[in-house]
């Protein structure tokens, strides 16, 4: 292998006697892999820099003791100037208690440290937002057993909940991330209520403003109207269940959806959601689609236009004669994390029209990466008091509008994270758009949001490039990159030998 810092020529890596599922496979071990051996060099991804000048040693004293003692005073007397005088006009915090992290589940607290600093660091490069990375540990301890009536080592969300309120005069917005449902539903409503900040959990309402993005220009290419289409969803928790509001919200037939868990579609008769007033959120679906009480996946995919999937990593969890049962031009999101429910090739061999994931080494990565950046950004510098829906379908709209106008097709639905501008787009329509709802607290014109965005996301680009131009952020070692490829290779082959294929 000729190793390369890029990862560029990946695909062209690997040997062509790998069938394309084999190329998949070892494209997913060898990015595990290199993950592990590149955290390990760097020691994690994220550090603190000074952004004031400290040209003399005298400046001390005018950021810290005795000149900050007029900063304390000044926000003692307008909290508001917290948001100017200290980074926190521009501050995130990305709060896990890492209980569903990517399809790897439970990983105790510390063990979601990687997906919340990979956060902060899409943040700052693609957003120009900073943001520090927070895994708390939500668990009953012995002691709180008995007062709180829950098992000790059991979550208990209500830590979560509390740690957000004392923590949110630091910061300008919260992105609360992996969080197992039930406790997501509970966490972000009670927050987004009791905060006077953006809470946004990123897995359901990023997920759902770019899946709903990508939806809108691949119904587009489809020749269908999202008034008119079928759609099934597999998978009920945070993702889809947010998915399916915005898709109704935005003009999606209720009566032409169906959402399914895993015990199959829901609909009015499952008593066992509507028993457990934990899962509201699905009860709500239940209520509101599928009116006919279709009761199995297999029929509920059936002739559908659409199948969004965020459920079980694959491949195999969606099988291709459900994709062949699918209506003309079928459009499919297979978004599990780290492997899709269904290979592309798969989907496509199925007969699909257009087919969707959540990664970015197959065509049309529909993942939130693509939106959060922006969606902060835009609520960040008008001071938003919340993230709204309607924010979130603004932003959805802003993307695949901006796609559109770039050129869209079967294999390129939405832009990447490659194009720095559509960031800026996005703030700027999020930001008019919370004016528009009075929510922000700060007025500024679409022009005025924009051009500090590009600049602030500029900058971000601009000094990372210089760190890494200049020695300050080293090169990966091609050793890293050999014993990747390395061990995807044997393993893919060895596991061929196994099958005796």
């Amino acid at each position: 292998m000729k190793s390369t810092s890029s990862l560029d020529d990946l695909l062209a890596s690997f040997p062509s006697d790998l069938s394309e599922a084999e190329q998949a496979q070892a494209r997913t071990l060898f990015l595990k892999r290199l993950s592990v051996l590149a955290h390990r060099f760097y020691g994690g991804k994220m550090q603190t820099l000074p952004k004031c000048t400290l040209s003399g040693i005298n400046w001390f004293n005018v950021w810290y003791t005795p000149g900050v003692s007029a900063v304390s005073t000044a926000i003692r007397d307008n909290n508001d100037e917290s948001f100017t005088l200290s980074n926190r006009g521009n501050l995130v915090a990305v709060v896990s208690n890492s209980t569903r992290v990517l399809g790897d589940g439970d990983c105790t607290p510390p063990g979601g440290l990687g997906v919340m600093e990979g956060k902060a660091m899409l943040m700052k490069y693609l957003g120009g937002v900073d943001s520090i990375a927070l895994c708390v540990d939500s668990r009953v301890r012995p002691d709180e057993a008995e007062k709180t009536g829950l098992e000790a080592g059991a979550q208990n969300p209500e830590k979560i909940i509390e740690f957000v309120k004392m923590l949110q005069p630091s910061v300008g917005a919260v992105n609360l991330e992996d969080i197992s449902q039930p406790d997501c539903f509970r966490v972000l409503d009670e927050l987004r209520e009791a905060c006077d900040i953006p809470v946004w959990h990123d897995d359901a309402q990023g997920t759902a403003c770019i899946t709903l993005a990508g939806l809108l220009n691949a119904l587009k290419l489809a020749g269908k109207k999202l008034s008119d289409v079928r759609i099934t969803l597999l998978g009920a928790g945070a993702s889809n269940t947010t998915i399916a509001r915005l898709i109704l919200a935005d003009g999606g037939d209720p009566a032409k959806m169906i959402v399914c868990d895993s015990r199959g579609p829901l609909h009015a008769g499952r008593a066992d959601v509507e028993k457990d007033a934990q899962y509201y959120r699905k009860w709500e679906l239940c209520v509101k689609t599928n009116p006919s009480g279709v009761s199995s996946v297999e029929d509920a995919v059936r002739g559908a236009d659409v199948l969004i999937a965020l459920s079980t990593p694959g491949p195999g969890t969606v099988k291709k004669e459900w994709i062949a049962s699918m209506a003309e031009k079928a459009i499919v999101f297979a978004c599990a994390n780290p492997v899709p429910e269904i290979w592309p090739h798969e989907a496509k061999e199925a007969g699909a029209f257009i087919v969707a994931t959540g990664r970015g080494d197959f065509p049309n990565q529909v993942n939130n990466s693509v939106c959060f950046p922006g969606i902060l950004k835009g609520a960040l510098l008008v001071r938003s008091r919340k993230i709204t829906d309607g924010m979130a379908i603004r932003c959805a709209h802003s993307i695949a509008d901006y796609s559109e106008n770039k050129g869209i097709d079967p294999e390129h639905i939405v832009v990447t994270m490659k194009d720095t501008e559509v960031f800026a787009v996005e703030a700027a329509d999020v930001a008019m758009q919370a004016i528009a709802e009075g929510v922000a607290r700060i007025q500024l014109s679409w022009d005025e949001v924009y051009s500090r965005a590009m600049a602030d996301i500029s900058a971000s680009r601009r000094a990372t490039d210089f760190l890494e131009a200049n020695g300050f952020i080293e090169q990966p070692p091609a050793e890293l990159f050999d014993e990747a490829f390395d061990y995807a290779l044997s393993s893919v082959r060895k596991e061929r030998a196994g099958s005796g294929a």
